[in-house]
């Protein structure tokens, strides 16, 4: 007898081992960019460790740090069970039966992905061989060896020949000067031109077959380059054309589609890895199978020695989607689902407080919640839109911004003037800002320094990393405690520098305080809002060079 499709048991999918009778299943699916995990996919989190435990390669897999994704469902007849998934592909490059797999096998042996990645990698091969060609590096050491002599001789008689000039313009005004000797300067004079002509002829002889030589390696290493972008965005192109995602409503689409209907233009293309984090596996191996999700989370997993080395989250730590590759993404698998509101822009209904104006100056409470200006991929709402609704703002230049979870003190400036006068103030470190914050768990020291550089986490923008290398940039951070209640601590903080989430990152680092800021969905646990407010701001007036200092309590 054939089994109904309804009536089987969908492979990957693992039942509960708990008694579910005492747990309240969610109204509305989960938002996944900002939410508190549901107790249903704690337990799925605390089952999925306990299945797979026993397998060493798996967690020697996630050991350098790996995101792991659940989902709860419900089968065609309404029983509860849960998905698991992990973001992209192992190390050791196998796949897991525990897991949902890959919404397309990159990995596949002959698949379009490997052929491509077979091509690239060749040319790859070659770029390197060339690169490393000791007729290449020997030509390229010999040129930089003789354009630095040159430059030295060069320098030598340049200044020779100024203290030359300088000898003979004053023979020329001395008193009682001779013709014959003027004419003799002036001979000596073009002389020492000539002579300068003649040696930068020499020096091009010498020089110029060398940078012929070079340039002909270089111009096919340009050209090698360029193939391999045009191979690799092909590539990239072809993957996206084969990626098709479903939603809640039945309808598919292809990701290079979802892409260009979400910021309506033709010239989009995805990031890399568009479709392999874990929100997109889940919900879509749901939609294939005729389950109907219920909630989800996301958890980041790691091991000693790896836990902090590259990552400001800890083994354990709930996670919030990816921006910027699942946002457009799950925009459209969660069409047909009742999901949660956007906690953040249910905040945005919060009326923006005017904490002073005049001519030049306008200064605002921002509300937490909404953009400071309006977002290139995220545009809507914002303070600035807002404020030029309002016939008495006809002109309006943003000065500095918050981040959109940041309540506080926000500056605009009336006219191009004042804005450059204020960002030079900035820029040369003459403002002077504190925030109040909240952090989750106790800061032992009653006030100190963190001196951490950041950069950006180039593959899940907008976060930030600890940097110590070269690409990292210096921020530094002075805080002071204000109280300790119930493990948590409240402070302030001076920020010396102006990085992209300096005082979020440098709360959480386990090199910093240690204790994420509450509500950080980032870099902690999401929560309501995030405690964080621009409580004050000293700055000197562009007109009246007043210094002025503003402030902004905090309703936390």
């Amino acid at each position: 007898m054939i089994i109904p499709f309804t009536q089987r048991e969908v492979e990957r999918l693992h039942r509960f081992e708990v008694d579910l009778s005492d747990v309240e299943f969610p109204d509305r699916f989960t938002w996944p960019f900002c939410y508190t995990p549901h107790a249903l996919t704690k337990l799925a989190f605390a089952q999925l460790v306990k299945d797979v435990s026993d397998d060493l390669d798996l967690w020697q897999d996630f050991a350098p740090g790996k995101m792991l994704g659940a989902l709860v469902v419900r089968d065609a007849q309404g029983k509860p069970g849960f998905l698991a998934t992990y973001s992209g592909n192992l190390p050791s490059g196998r796949e897991h039966p525990y897991f949902v797999p890959a919404i397309v096998d990159l990995l596949a042996p002959g698949g379009e992905y490997r052929k491509g990645e077979a091509a690239i990698t060749e040319l790859n091969k070659r770029l390197e061989d060339m690169e490393h060609s000791p007729e290449y590096r020997r030509l390229k050491s010999h040129l930089t060896t003789l354009q630095q002599q040159q430059m030295g001789e060069m320098m030598r008689l340049t200044t020779d020949g100024h203290l030359a000039k300088v000898a003979r313009d004053k023979k020329r005004r001395e008193p009682g000067v001779t013709p014959a000797e003027l004419e003799e300067l002036n001979r000596q004079s073009a002389h020492r031109k000539a002579e300068m002509k003649r040696w930068r002829a020499k020096q091009r002889n010498e020089i110029e077959p060398l940078e012929r030589a070079v340039e002909r390696y270089e111009a096919e290493m340009a050209e090698m380059r360029k193939l391999r972008s045009t191979m690799s965005d092909a590539l990239q192109r072809r993957l996206f054309e084969l990626y098709v995602v479903s939603n809640a409503r039945g309808e598919r689409r292809r990701v290079l589609d979802v892409w260009r209907e979400h910021f309506n233009r033709m010239d989009v293309m995805p990031p890399a890895g568009t479709g392999e984090c874990c929100a997109p596996k889940l919900l879509q191996y749901a939609y294939d199978n005729g389950l109907k999700p219920v909630c989800m989370a996301e958890m980041w997993t790691c091991a000693p020695p790896f836990e902090g080395k590259t990552e400001n989250r800890n083994n354990g730590d709930f996670c919030q989607a990816c921006e910027h590759k699942c946002r457009p993404l799950l925009t459209f698998m969660l069409q047909g689902l009742d999901v949660e509101p956007d906690p953040l822009r249910v905040m945005q209904a919060a009326a923006i407080r005017v904490v002073y104006k005049d001519r030049a100056v306008l200064v605002v409470n921002k509300p937490a919640g909404m953009l400071s200006v309006p977002g290139r991929d995220r545009p809507g709402d914002s303070v600035l839109e807002r404020m030029l609704l309002q016939p008495e703002f006809k002109k309006l230049l943003p000065v500095h911004r918050l981040d959109m979870a940041t309540s506080g003190l926000l500056v605009f400036a009336r006219s191009e003037p004042v804005q450059k006068a204020l960002q030079r103030q900035f820029e040369q470190g003459e403002v002077d800002k504190t925030y109040v914050a909240v952090l989750e768990g106790t800061v032992t020291e009653d006030e100190g320094v963190i001196d951490l550089p950041l950069r950006p986490d180039y593959e899940l923008r907008p976060r930030q990393v600890v940097d110590d290398g070269p690409d990292g940039k210096r921020a530094v951070t002075h805080y002071r405690v204000l109280s300790r209640t119930e493990g948590r601590t409240r402070v302030i903080f001076s920020p010396l520098t102006g990085r992209t989430h300096q005082l979020r990152v440098h709360a959480a680092h386990r090199r910093g305080l240690g204790a994420p800021i509450v509500g950080d969905a980032l870099y902690g646990q999401a929560g309501d809002r995030l405690l964080l407010h621009a409580a004050s701001i000293t700055f000197t007036h562009p007109t009246t060079r007043e210094r002025m200092t503003l402030k902004a309590s905090p309703t936390f």
